[in-house]
């Protein structure tokens, strides 16, 4: 009986150690999300569009702005070629065929279910901040995210899938591609509304700051969507993440001994952090954006020995350096 016990405490121990603090409880958050589709209204209307479109221009309001000046770039009513200009793009052949591959490919529903899940999360940490209104479009191939204070629009032709024929035709790298699919939505959403809401500090100037930065900017993901895969998170594929586990050490040791980690070149700064097919200074097996998956590991660490510390805490402190030495990190 007393092994019984022992045994019982020992696997209550392990699994409290072993669980993930970010899952927490959103049940009692009450949300009411706004997620309305630009892309529906827009192809119904375009029929009748000098009647319908001041309906829609009114109902969607900055963001309906925002997509005719600053996404498909047609002006706004005002203009005197702007129906038109909008007619032509409702009914370009590239266009129509991405609006059709949405529908086949995208799953609205899910989508909104797993925003109102994330955005849960985010009232839950962030309880005084205000929850943004979520709109989707098809924007012609051009930015994935557009973000105000309080709304989040996104392009679904940007995310259809590695299989969608377009991609390749206006010469996206595969690299990029990869993470074009509807599963990064969300992921990617929530990075840019921490990346809006909590900027890099002016004068971090060494490529440790920014790793750690961007470390925080995916910790917050994580808050975010606690369920989701790290390799949808960072956006590598299973093997990606295998080498940067297996490869920690060797890189780590690179990096401090050829002095990178303060490094204040720029091109070091974006041989590190920016997206790219593979990271330069290690094999083609590697990813890129390294310098942010170390980062990712160092504010784990940091959060894992600072347990005290809340989410809007991490996301205010902006002393990267301090985060680096309070974390402990040592490569695995």
């Amino acid at each position: 009986m007393n092994r019984f016990l022992l045994i019982l405490c020992l696997l209550i121990i392990f699994i409290s150690c072993n669980r993930n603090p970010l899952k927490v409880n959103t049940s009692n958050v009450e949300l009411q999300l706004q997620f309305k589709s630009l892309d529906e209204d827009l192809f119904e209307a375009q029929d009748n569009l000098e009647i319908e479109l001041p309906k829609i221009q009114k109902s969607y309001g900055d963001f309906f702005t925002i997509f005719t000046h600053q996404m498909i770039n047609i002006g706004g009513p005002d203009n005197d070629e702007f129906y038109m200009r909008l007619e032509s793009f409702l009914k370009d052949l590239v266009i129509v065929g991405a609006k059709k591959l949405s529908d086949e490919t995208i799953d609205k529903k899910k989508l909104e279910s797993t925003f109102l899940n994330a955005l849960k999360h985010y009232k839950y940490y962030f309880p005084e901040k205000s929850i943004p209104q979520i709109y989707t479009c098809i924007s012609g191939f051009n930015q994935s995210i557009v973000l105000t204070e309080n709304l989040i629009g996104v392009s679904l032709d940007k995310y259809l899938g590695e299989d969608c024929e377009f991609y390749p035709q206006l010469g996206i790298p595969k690299y990029k591609i990869q993470n074009m699919h509807q599963g990064k939505i969300v992921s990617d959403a929530m990075y840019a509304w921490a990346l809006t809401d909590y900027p890099i500090k002016d004068d971090a100037d060494k490529l440790i700051e920014h790793m750690v930065y961007q470390g925080k900017l995916l910790y917050f993901v994580d808050a975010m969507l606690p369920e989701l895969d790290d390799t949808v998170k960072i956006g590598y594929s299973k093997e990606q993440l295998d080498f940067c586990e297996l490869s920690e050490q060797g890189m780590w040791t690179y990096l401090a001994e050829q002095k990178m980690l303060f490094s204040t070149q720029r091109m070091d700064i974006k041989r590190y952090i920016d997206d790219a097919p593979y990271t330069s200074s290690f094999t083609a097996d590697s990813p890129g954006r390294v310098g942010m998956w170390f980062g990712w590991k160092i504010v784990k660490a940091y959060m894992k020995k600072n347990p005290k510390v809340t989410i809007s805490q991490l996301m205010e402190n902006d002393d990267y350096l301090g985060i680096l030495n309070q974390s402990g990190y040592q490569p695995d």
